[in-house]
């Protein structure tokens, strides 16, 4: 069965992409793919990925505004309360007998997972002796995250998770609100690392005590998943601890031997 011109399409768009701008979402879902390049067609007025791929190639501010469209830019504030839940009753207790430790958020997006991960450590006196590596390949991501800066209407699902979390005291202790928005206090990033980083093509930058990875890897082929586990492996020392999206998993992964399950229930596991 010869192969559809759509899928071919797809295909020298995102090599276009790879040798051009060096980018490489060549083992992403291309399921999710399709999803989202239908929208960017819409967007950018393009008949066809061909199209779309002319314009990319001649037209120098189209892959800045594409990649608002590749990339996953979908999250909350402790989102998925248990999971942080088990990071406060589980992981800290860990982290507390180091006298510093590092945290890597993989696929950090607009920020708030960093967030979320400062405010928690804060509540448990362990900030000051954290440094957390916030990476995305997405540059404006990485400056929304930086910001950190979310409309207001955004507040209240955010205190709700962060109470069934476990928080301690209000939210509101966190950011200030002026003009719709809610600022998020500027001490939270003081230990924090905002940087281009790509599981797809890039290598580990540092070893950490966690990994937190969250709702990235389901928009990953096998292979490509893979990669970004091997290099969470190689970033963990023994006893290290990955945590993954509740729709993830390690089962059937080549480097499940390498962990075991620390809280299975909320997709968290241990280097061993």
């Amino acid at each position: 069965m010869s192969v559809a011109v759509s899928e071919i399409e797809m295909r020298l768009l995102l090599e276009a992409i790879f040798l051009r701008f060096h980018h490489d979402f060549r083992g992403y879902s291309p399921m999710s793919l399709r999803r989202r390049l239908g929208v960017a067609l819409t967007h950018f007025g393009c008949d066809n990925v061909t199209a779309l791929q002319e314009k990319l190639l001649h037209e120098p501010n189209t892959f800045p505004r594409l990649l608002q469209f590749l990339t996953v830019q979908v999250s909350d504030m402790f989102r998925d309360p248990g999971f942080f839940r088990a990071f406060r009753e589980t992981i800290v207790p860990e982290l507390a007998t180091f006298p510093s430790f590092r945290v890597w958020v993989a696929g950090c997006s607009s920020g708030e997972e960093v967030y979320s991960v400062a405010i928690l450590l804060r509540e448990c006196g362990l900030y000051d002796r954290a440094l957390i590596y916030a990476t995305d390949i997405n540059p404006e991501a990485l400056a929304k995250a930086e910001a950190g800066i979310y409309p207001i209407a955004r507040i209240p699902a955010f205190t709700e998770s962060h109470r069934l979390s476990g928080g301690v005291g209000s939210l509101s202790d966190h950011f200030t609100s002026a003009y719709g928005n809610a600022a998020f206090d500027r001490s939270l990033r003081k230990n924090v690392v905002f940087s281009d980083h790509s599981l797809a093509t890039d290598s580990v930058f540092a070893e950490v005590h966690v990994v937190l990875c969250r709702n990235v890897l389901i928009y990953f082929d096998k292979a490509l998943q893979e990669r970004a586990i091997g290099l969470f492996k190689e970033a963990l020392p023994r006893r290290g601890s990955l945590g993954l999206g509740n729709r993830e998993t390690l089962q059937f992964s080549k480097h499940a031997s390498s962990f075991r399950p620390l809280v299975p229930e909320e997709r968290w596991y241990q280097r061993c």
